[in-house]
């Protein structure tokens, strides 16, 4: 079977096509041309003709070059050695040190069979009350932020990288600003989690196919982690910027469009990477958290709204918070039973709380005359968002539960929260300041 072709049929883009037979689907193969060699994915394969996207662009490519097929998808060397790594897309050093010398693993493997994973249990602590009281991590969860431009998710998954309790964190950037890169890098450097940690970072001044390749590395090196027993926590961003990639070879090649110009297989494609979450019976986890923008605050937007089938439950991020009604972590139930017996007693009463807060807040704003139980409400919304909400709070799971329970008692009394008198009284402060 030829493998080498000395002839590419048409240039559209960065993608060529070339008539070739016996070659795969993610086949990788070698452009040789007058500037050197660029390496090129098969992206689509119609008949005898097989298109390519070249990684470095089609600048200086032209139909009189070659083109010879390596017979493999795209690998990664895996080792020990990936651990405080930087890489590109294509599995490059970033970092200016050597290359990973190990045996490759396949890129883009499909997911781990169900039977093969255990029922998720355990609680991934990240520090943050708002995650860790009101809509806890679990691992193998899969679960997306969903925000729009402008508000600290970056940063957010930044803290939970540093904080979360995980062995391994495995960040996947996809058309990152540079200074969002460095300070990702910064801030697990500061963190003293650097070393733990295995970053594949693509930026807007990257190759398009890049970009699709940077959440496969990720959970690839991760799967393999975590079948050596080792906890791994996958944090991408930004899933938006992955599906607008897909929309933009998917216009080059000149597929007919679904909804709102993306692919058709759009769900699929999101679905193929989401499901790489697993917790294994006798072996370790991957946990998956990822970031999705939402042109316009818009939930109905393709990306969300497909992504929202996929995984189990959401954050919303809004106004610099996690917003609490929207939020859903729906494995909580799996394990917030087992941290503390007030938990889920003290989740629901500040929950419900803060609900009526907020309907006092629009009565104030709406000139109604507001009473007693009014201003104690306004009250607790404001130490609330304050000591609880803000992203800048970093306490651990049980101080934040003490802390829900200190706002609670500054501001009404134990019979006005609707919790159960035997939890009361285990936990109640000894000396409130209700009013």
């Amino acid at each position: 079977m030829r493998k080498y072709y000395d002839e590419i049929a048409r240039i559209a883009g960065n993608v060529v096509t070339v008539k070739a037979g016996g070659v795969g689907y993610d086949e990788l193969a070698a452009v040789v041309s007058d500037r050197g060699t660029s390496l090129a994915q098969v992206i689509r394969l119609e008949g005898e003709y097989a298109s390519l996207q070249i990684f470095a662009g089609t600048q200086g490519v032209s139909t009189r070059d070659k083109v010879r097929f390596l017979g493999h998808p795209m690998q990664m060397p895996f080792s020990e050695a990936l651990l405080g790594r930087i890489f590109d897309g294509s599995g490059r050093p970033r970092d200016g040190r050597p290359e990973i010398d190990a045996a490759p693993i396949p890129i883009g493997s499909p997911a781990v069979n169900p039977v093969k994973r255990r029922r998720p249990d355990k609680m991934v602590a990240a520090g943050i009350p708002m995650i860790d009281v009101f809509n806890s991590l679990v691992e193998s969860q899969k679960l997306p932020i969903f925000s729009v431009a402008g508000e600290p998710y970056n940063e957010l998954l930044a803290r939970v990288g540093l904080q979360a309790d995980a062995d391994i964190i495995i960040l996947g950037g996809i058309g990152l600003r540079h200074d969002d890169y460095l300070k990702f890098r910064k801030t697990f450097d500061d963190g003293g989690v650097l070393g733990r940690t295995i970053m594949f970072i693509h930026t807007a001044a990257d190759p398009v196919v890049e970009g699709l390749l940077v959440p496969d590395l990720c959970l690839a090196v991760g799967e393999q982690f975590a079948l050596q027993g080792r906890r791994v926590l996958a944090l991408l961003t930004d899933m938006t910027a992955f599906a607008d990639a897909l929309k933009e070879i998917a216009i080059i090649m000149e597929q007919i469009p679904s909804n709102r110009g993306y692919p058709g297989d759009l769900y699929t494609q999101l679905a193929r990477r989401y499901e790489k979450a697993v917790d294994l019976d006798g072996a370790g986890s991957m946990t998956v958290l990822a970031c999705t923008t939402m042109p316009g605050d818009d939930v109905t937007h393709p990306v969300p709204d497909n992504t929202g089938y996929i995984t189990e439950g959401q954050f919303y991020l809004r106004n610099g918070r996690i917003e609490p009604f929207g939020s859903l972590s729906r494995l909580k139930q799996q394990v917030n039973g087992k941290t503390r017996d007030d938990h889920r007693a003290i989740m629901n009463a500040c929950i419900q709380l803060y609900a009526l807060c907020r309907e006092s807040r629009e009565k104030r704003d709406m000139g109604f005359e507001m009473s007693a139980w009014d201003e104690r409400l306004l009250r607790y919304g404001e130490r609330f968002e304050a000591r609880i909400m803000d992203l800048a709070v970093n306490i651990p799971l049980n101080e934040a539960l003490d802390r829900c329970w200190a706002i609670l008692a500054e501001c009404f009394e134990p019979v006005e929260v609707g919790i159960r008198e035997s939890i009361i009284a285990a936990h109640w402060p000894a000396a409130p300041r209700a009013g």
